[in-house]
């Protein structure tokens, strides 16, 4: 399988065109899908001066491997958010994207979600609002390698 090592320095890059793509959301609160999403909420959450970072957590990949289900949990209270801006690092297939959207909008109805990712891919059932790059391969994110060589 080809890979695609994501550095700090790439991120930094792109974190900085996906902060300017999404200042016009103004949004209120921003979720971060647990893993992937985390270092990106942090650095939106700063870079936009929100303090309202939240998270929630998906699990739809082991490793390389898809797995045939969805788990879906800790999903924060947002029922006093406007507008909620969801990051994560890929949308790939977009199955688990399109699931957590299901679930948000059917418990909090009155809230605007949009989505923001740094990589997204063309085949992907549900495409980012805001996005940064079209995913050339599997992509090794630094903050997942880096720490376990």
């Amino acid at each position: 399988m080809e890979k695609y090592y994501y550095s700090y320095r790439e991120f930094l890059e792109d974190t900085k065109t996906l902060i300017n793509r999404c200042k016009e959301y103004d949004c209120d609160v921003l979720l971060a899908i647990s893993r992937g999403g985390l270092t990106l909420g942090h650095f939106m959450g700063e870079a936009l001066d929100i303090r309202n970072v939240v998270t929630l957590n998906s699990i739809h990949y082991e490793g390389t491997k898809k797995l045939d289900t969805f788990n879906i949990f800790n999903i924060p209270d947002l029922s006093d958010a406007s507008k909620v801006l969801i990051l994560d690092d890929i949308v790939d297939s977009g199955e688990t994207m399109r699931e957590i959207f299901r679930i948000l909008k059917e418990k909090f109805p009155h809230v605007e979600f949009k989505l923001a990712t740094l990589f997204y891919k063309t085949t992907a059932v549900l495409q980012p609002d805001f996005s940064v790059k079209e995913a050339p391969a599997w992509i090794d994110f630094f903050w997942e390698v880096d720490l376990k060589e």
